[in-house]
């Protein structure tokens, strides 16, 4: 029988800079991995590049996100160097809407959702280019969430391929010139860029209206090809770009999209984009629309509405003493990663001080809110219950647990016990 050996990271548990302690690998962007870290109780993320392997990108990102600094991009604490490591500490944020795309079913989103995040990305893409900045590497991935009060706000990541495309004093852009390889993401790479022609701000806009296509459609057409290798790939999907009109890539769904698609592919190498005109197409798609809802805000109401159902609420009985500690172990792992994902825990009831059952959506949100903020960490998250049903079951060992550490003390003070331990999932 073959021996599985799993792989353990052996920068978790590691601390940078004498407090950041690196908890969980969160991702990897065009470079190096990100992780989460704590330290005082405060939550951050930690992008790490090997010096060794080193394009002095991430220092390029640091510089950059440092200069863009403002309310589109996450906030950034400090970029330095670590033994064999490059580190930026940064706010921590969400899930991505890859991430979030790829665990929908279906996987779609629908055309509201869609102009939704089509309005937040040109603001972004404004606000950047404004600045003199372009991008270069737009795709789902690299557009996040952020947590809490800001999870309906969409932030830009990933600076490590940004440059500047005109001089901030003259504001004349840099001569375009044609290059051999691609910078960027293939399959949301504007026509030009996987031409190999300089970048500019037309190229970052065109890009934005793949991923948005991407989202409608599912799989975009360039997806899925086989070829020999990654330059035949590239030039492949230019192919399949320049030969598919905008009427045929956006056909079933709103004109607007076909209209950003057109009016992005005949922007010239210096054209000043029109954004004004660009999120007015978003707005004509939502006219009518005011709830400030995204899909994945409507599959989460649906689960809350399930799971506070008298026939759901239920609690499990758990005899294995050691299935109760890995129950108990699933169960606060489970309630720190929702947090970190999502910014709210959509678990069934939240208890206040006064052992208050309450059901009701944004109460159960607002209160844990300020649970959070008050000391800014998860020591303050809530256990759920259902009262009536979890006496019945287990009348002995019945409690309103408020916080992590009365769930650990509790699972301590049960562990032991021959009786059974009662906890509601």
């Amino acid at each position: 029988m073959e021996n599985i050996k799993t792989k353990i990271d052996p920068l978790i548990g590691r601390i940078f800079f004498n407090k950041y302690k690196i908890i969980k690998n969160i991702g990897g962007g065009s470079f190096g991995q990100i992780y989460s870290a704590k330290y005082n109780n405060k939550w951050f993320a930690l992008k790490l590049e090997e010096k060794l392997k080193s394009q002095n990108l991430l220092e390029n990102e640091g510089h950059i996100m440092s200069y863009l600094q403002s309310k589109y991009l996450p906030y950034i604490y400090s970029f330095g160097y670590s033994g064999d490591y490059n580190v930026l500490v940064m706010e921590l944020m969400g899930k991505s809407l890859e991430n979030i795309f790829e665990n929908s079913n279906p996987k779609k989103f629908s055309v509201n959702c869609v102009a939704k995040l089509g309005l937040q990305m040109i603001e972004i893409l404004q606000f950047i280019h404004d600045m003199h900045i372009i991008h270069r590497d737009i795709k789902p991935d690299n557009f996040v969430l952020g947590l809490g009060d800001k999870s309906k706000n969409i932030y830009l990541l990933d600076f490590g391929l940004a440059k500047k495309y005109r001089s901030s004093k003259s504001f004349k852009h840099y001569p375009m010139v044609k290059k051999k390889n691609l910078t960027g993401t293939a399959r949301y790479a504007s026509i030009n860029a996987l031409n190999g022609l300089t970048q500019s701000r037309r190229d970052d806009l065109e890009a934005v209206g793949y991923v948005l296509l991407y989202f409608l459609r599912g799989k975009l057409p360039w997806q899925g090809i086989h070829v020999r290798n990654k330059d035949d790939r590239y030039h492949k999907i230019m192919e399949i770009k320049m030969s598919i009109t905008p009427e045929e890539l956006c056909k079933g769904f709103p004109k607007q999209f076909e209209n950003y698609i057109r009016y992005c592919r005949n922007l010239e190498y210096t054209e000043n984009p029109e954004y004004n005109y660009l999120k007015k197409l978003f707005n004509e798609v939502l006219k009518g629309c005011s709830e400030n809802i995204y899909d994945w805000d409507i599959v989460n109401k649906t689960i809350i509405t399930a799971t506070t159902s008298s026939t759901s609420r239920r609690p499990i009985t758990i005899e294995n003493k050691n299935e109760k500690k890995k129950k108990i172990n699933d169960y606060s792992e489970k309630m720190m990663s929702t947090f970190m994902n999502n910014g709210t825990v959509n678990f069934k009831t939240i208890c206040s001080k006064d052992e208050y059952i309450d059901t009701n959506r944004s109460r159960i949100n607002n209160r844990f809110k300020k649970l959070i903020n008050k000391n800014n960490d998860y020591e303050n998250m809530a256990e759920f219950t259902e009262e009536d049903n979890c006496k019945k079951k287990c009348p002995n060992n019945f409690g309103v647990i408020h916080n992590k550490r009365q769930l650990e003390k509790s699972f301590e003070i049960n562990k032991n016990k021959d009786e059974d331990f009662c906890l509601i999932i």
